[in-house]
């Protein structure tokens, strides 16, 4: 079992990392979208690629993804998004089959964000914060505000979502 955890770095990195518990027991690596300074354990297994601000730039973000997970061969891609969630879930899931998870930003409250509305149809597993989203996510899972809830639920619904 290997994880690809996706992220934009600043606020998206610091809450996909709080799934740590879940995905830390399996082999994973990090892509990130903008080079910052890393924690020592992910020095060694991150992927930087070009920052694509809805651009001609994620086409080249597809062929990297294409890249990077040709060469990892991920069973599981994770992400709180952003925009580098998107090629790595299309190239992911339908040239390698990786399980797509993905968990809306806690920061959405009361509408969606881009890469929650396009992950929404390609995800596996979708999970939001907010009950109010619950309209614009019909069939995802609501797990609650995390960073005010205890954080065990949530690690268990993702290792329950990783492990299928």
């Amino acid at each position: 079992m290997k994880v690809c955890v996706v992220s934009s770095c600043g606020g998206h990195l610091t809450e996909v990392r709080e799934f740590k518990p879940a995905y830390g027991r399996y082999e994973h690596f990090y892509v990130l979208n903008d080079r910052v300074v890393l924690p020592e354990d992910m020095k060694q297994r991150t992927y930087f690629i070009a920052h694509s601000e809805r651009d001609w730039r994620l086409l080249l973000n597809i062929h990297e993804a294409y890249i990077i997970l040709k060469r990892e061969r991920p069973s599981a891609i994770l992400s709180t998004g952003a925009g580098p969630v998107v090629p790595f879930a299309l190239v992911g899931r339908w040239l390698f089959h990786s399980r797509i998870i993905f968990v809306e930003t806690f920061t959405r409250v009361g509408r969606p964000s881009l890469a929650g509305r396009i992950l929404y149809w390609l995800a596996h597993d979708f999970f939001f914060h907010w009950p109010s989203q619950s309209k614009y996510f019909p069939s995802g899972v609501c797990g609650g505000p995390m960073l005010c809830a205890p954080l065990y639920p949530w690690v268990t619904l993702v290792i329950k979502c990783i492990d299928c």
